[in-house]
């Protein structure tokens, strides 16, 4: 019996639709990550990048349990002196809702080359609304 190990021009690959209206954070980035990883497929190969692509709407309506929105830091550092900036995820939720649900998911796929590949599957919209009707994305409920 031989094994099958997929090959970069043979991947197909789909379109889903996710609604984060009411889901939790963690939760729904532990749900998306696999998707984007392609580990939901069984033609998952490690070493290619088998992934589907996945468009989230809704950011601003993600839910963060206990006092995560007042706790809970967002940090970054610009690369000077004493650059290091930080904001809270009630401040990140309310200006820039994308980037909240951008970083929990990318957290969670590798860090690497296949990692950066896979994330950029990744399309995040605030409201309701996308630019990729086109590519006929399949709606799933999580």
């Amino acid at each position: 019996m031989k094994s099958f190990m997929a090959k970069k021009e043979e991947v197909k690959r789909n379109w889903y639709v996710i609604d984060a209206e009411g889901q939790t954070l963690g939760r729904l980035s532990s749900k998306i990550s696999p998707i984007l990883t392609g580990k939901n497929k069984p033609t998952y190969t490690p070493y290619v990048d088998t992934g589907d692509y996945v468009i989230v709407l809704n950011a601003e309506k993600v839910r963060l349990t206990g006092n995560k929105k007042a706790d809970k830091m967002f940090r970054w550092h610009t690369g000077y002196m004493g650059g290091l900036k930080e904001r809270s995820y009630g401040y990140m939720l309310e200006n820039q809702p994308e980037k909240v649900l951008e970083k929990s998911i990318k957290g969670m796929l590798p860090k690497s080359k296949l990692g950066n590949a896979m994330g950029k599957k990744l399309k995040v919209y605030a409201g309701n609304e996308h630019q990729h009707e086109a590519q006929n994305p399949i709606k799933i409920e999580l």
